[in-house]
């Protein structure tokens, strides 16, 4: 739930950030939103502590969401830019394409940030 929570912080906010930037530079703004909601909930709600500082742990965090932005940065926009205008989806592309791309890392930023951002030392 923190995950579906944090993904439609996110997509809400590319939206309004899609009103003073481009759809690209707004993916990865909106990502950054989403990621900070994400590790208060995270915190707060998922994982136990982990003994660990608070500034470690947002540092694995981070490193797991640089690899996470990556993948909804790739498939937002290969979609929107690439495959969806081939495909003549013509029907709000990059809300769809952005929806599909934050799809992808909540399974495997889970596990990177139960191996990694939370793990109890």
């Amino acid at each position: 739930m923190v995950g579906g929570f944090a993904a439609l912080v996110n997509f809400l906010s590319r939206i309004a950030f899609n009103q003073i930037s481009t759809f690209r530079q707004a993916v990865v703004y909106a990502y950054l939103v989403g990621m900070l909601t994400a590790y208060v909930l995270s915190k707060v709600f998922v994982f136990e502590p982990s003994g660990r500082h608070p500034a470690a742990e947002l540092f694995w965090f981070s490193i797991v969401n640089i690899f996470a932005i990556i993948q909804v940065w790739i498939i937002s926009v290969g979609l929107a830019e690439y495959v969806f205008p081939k495909m003549h989806i013509e029907f709000y592309p990059e809300a769809i394409a952005h929806f599909i791309g934050l799809g992808v890392p909540v399974i495997t930023s889970y596990f990177g940030h139960k191996y990694f951002s939370f793990k109890k030392v």
